[in-house]
């Protein structure tokens, strides 16, 4: 028998420890390849590491909330298997990060499985599915509902593999009339946003009163707000701008977007494109605080606020922004924010953002008052998009339109911009969505 020693993978150059939440297997307890045995946390992802051998889990070196350092060994495995010391087993979660990433198969069958069953993602369930449950689910056709109501064997109820094969085999077995449905897609329910930071994960009643435990996505959340608050002074510009200009083209040409490339043409991108080219107009907008120094940064890497099913909030990052074209934006655009409703973000992803804009109309909102992501010194919040009544001016006179306008709403650290800057900002960037050539190309 030989022992395996799990380590803690690599999570990207800039992380160099995790923080245990939770262990999925217990000593004693079997393992399967690529099974994961724990899940842990970094400031703002969530993973699971996965054993790379089958066999036995004999020892935990490191109990819940510890934190652990890249490579330290977190657990021993006795395997039947023969494990030279050439052997390369390290997972890499930054360059191949991911879930998927870390089981090459889950990921394969996953995406065989959307093609025929739809992409349900469970993300809405208060229980914990492991990504290879959610394939099996996937593959099967268990819909939200079904895997809701199977009872779970594992740690405080988690269902484990055995269980939804178990549920597979006598779904099987079944009459063809008695089988449910198939699936269908899922809204996402956004009375549910409404307790977002709470997450929802502990209720206790206390009289009349519902008292909801934290998550600790939504502690880490509410930890960076109120650091942000208390480091940076907040100070806000506001310009309305009129894109009507963007809204014509875009229902022109977003068909023919679409058939040839196989993406969608938001309104994002063409906004990411005018605050990237703005940055370069006033690159001290692109800095960071470090003391009484000021960090001019080199890139443009854009954070783009994203709202997840639950609820809380990710900013993955589209680095290098200002030297994408519209079609690579569009693409960039699309992917990070699929890829972060479906949890599957690299932790590579949502670091090294010098800018972040995030769309608060997204839900109706005409403007907002958003907070610096730190360590920046600015963001960008885009209004709802509303078809108003305008004064609109002609060399023969004025007179009163329908046009399509929105708010841009800048929040600025006033420590390092002041006024004219943050001002000057915000207004350049309405004046490249009002300039919007109508006759571009795509």
């Amino acid at each position: 028998m030989a022992k395996f020693e799990l380590k803690l993978p690599k999570m990207g150059e800039s992380v160099a420890e995790a923080t245990i939440t939770s262990w999925l297997k217990e000593v004693g307890d079997t393992i399967d390849a690529d099974e994961p045995v724990l899940e842990i946390a970094t400031d703002k992802v969530d993973s699971e590491v996965p054993s790379e051998v089958e066999g036995k889990l004999i020892e935990k070196l490191f109990d819940i909330d510890d934190v652990v350092q890249v490579g330290q060994t977190i657990a021993i495995i006795e395997t039947d298997a023969e494990i030279s010391a050439d052997d390369d087993l390290e997972v890499d979660l930054g360059e191949e990060a991911s879930e998927e990433a870390l089981t090459e198969e889950v990921e394969a069958s996953v995406e065989a499985a959307k093609v025929a069953v739809g992409s349900e993602d469970f993300s809405d369930s208060d229980r914990f599915y492991s990504p290879l449950v959610k394939n099996i689910a996937r593959e099967e056709g268990i819909s939200f509902e079904e895997l809701e109501k199977l009872e779970g064997t594992g740690k405080d109820g988690r269902v484990t593999k055995d269980d939804i094969l178990g549920y597979v085999k006598t779904r099987k077995e079944q009459p063809a009339q008695d089988k449910p449905a198939q699936p269908k897609a899922q809204p996402i329910d956004t009375g549910k946003l409404e307790g977002a930071m709470a997450g929802e994960e502990t209720t206790m009643r206390s009289g009349e009163d519902e008292i909801i435990e934290m998550n600790r996505m939504g502690k880490m959340i509410a930890h960076h707000m109120v650091q942000s608050t208390q480091t940076s002074a907040h100070v806000q510009s506001f310009i309305e701008v009129d894109v009507t200009k963007i809204w014509n083209w875009r229902n022109k040409h977003k068909g023919e977007f679409a058939k040839r490339e196989g993406e969608k043409l938001t309104f994002t991108p063409i906004f990411m494109e005018a605050v990237a080219k703005t940055i370069r107009d006033f690159p001290m907008i692109n800095i960071s605080i470090d003391g009484d120094k000021i960090i001019k940064k080199k890139n443009i890497n854009l954070g783009m606020a994203a709202a997840l099913p639950d609820g809380n909030l990710i900013v993955p990052v589209i680095k290098n922004a200002d030297r994408l074209n519209l079609v690579g934006m569009a693409k960039a655009v699309n992917d990070l924010a699929s890829r972060a409703r479906q949890n599957k973000l690299k932790p590579d992803e949502i670091q090294g953002g010098t800018y972040t804009v995030t769309n608060v109309g997204t839900f109706g909102s005409v403007m907002g008052t958003p907070i610096i992501n730190q360590p920046q010194v600015g963001i960008l919040a885009l209004g709802a998009i509303r078809k108003v009544p305008a004064v609109i001016e002609t060399p023969d006179g004025d007179f009163i339109g329908i046009r399509y306008k929105m708010f841009l709403s800048h929040s600025y650290d006033h420590r390092v911009v002041n006024g004219a800057l943050g001002g000057q900002f915000v207004q350049r960037v309405a004046q490249y969505l009002e300039s919007f050539d109508s006759d571009r190309t795509i």
